[in-house]
């Protein structure tokens, strides 16, 4: 037993159930609870671990080779394809302190990223949380039901048509990403312009 079975067992449930407990994780490894605290601490431990295995799977970019506008939307759109295959574990992440190192290169390259465009520190934080709330936000619509609304009798027609004209698409939580992410960096990209201007 390692601590990375340990993470994929319990994503495992939680990608099933939407959490885990030490005695259901023990059960599925075929080991006593008792046992796992010979390789963690305890359950905030395993989250950590289960965030770190799904960032582990992100590529940086090499800063040196692109635009730190691409740069940003490579790392996000990474970022939201991992999280898209476990919408369920981003409720758990949300109540722990991010300190896997795994998951903190990635919030590093996306400081750097954000400090090449001229950002400074204070404005560099909002910017990754920015990106880092509208990518949670996106996997998880990424795992929503085909149907995400049902209008009602009272719904405008203006929704109606929005609802008619976008949820026959198949894409439409991929490409919607897009389209926010386009516009956020439209949005920061202005940001870092007038912050160039005024120094």
């Amino acid at each position: 037993m390692s601590t990375s079975a340990i993470a994929a067992a319990a994503l495992e449930l939680v990608d099933a159930r939407g959490d885990f407990t030490l005695p259901q994780l023990a059960k599925t490894l075929s080991v006593s609870a008792s046992s796992l605290y010979n390789h963690v601490q305890g359950r905030a431990e395993i989250i950590e671990l289960m965030r770190g295995q799904a960032m582990s799977e992100i590529q940086l970019p090499d800063l040196r080779d692109v635009s730190w506008q691409e740069a940003v939307q490579d790392i996000a759109t990474e970022y939201w394809a991992s999280y898209s295959k476990h919408p369920r574990l981003i409720p758990l992440l949300t109540t722990h302190t991010v300190s896997d190192s795994t998951t903190l290169r990635v919030y590093d390259a996306l400081a750097e990223a954000f400090a090449l465009a001229g950002f400074e520190p204070k404005r560099r934080l909002q910017a990754i949380t920015i990106i880092d709330s509208f990518v949670l936000g996106s996997a998880l619509d990424a795992a929503a039901p085909a149907e995400v609304w049902e209008a009602s009798c009272e719904s405008s027609s203006y929704f109606r048509e929005a609802l008619d004209a976008g949820l026959a698409d198949s894409t439409r939580p991929r490409s919607t990403f897009k389209l926010g992410l386009t516009m956020l960096l439209g949005a920061l990209s202005q940001q870092a312009a007038a912050g160039s201007e005024d120094r």
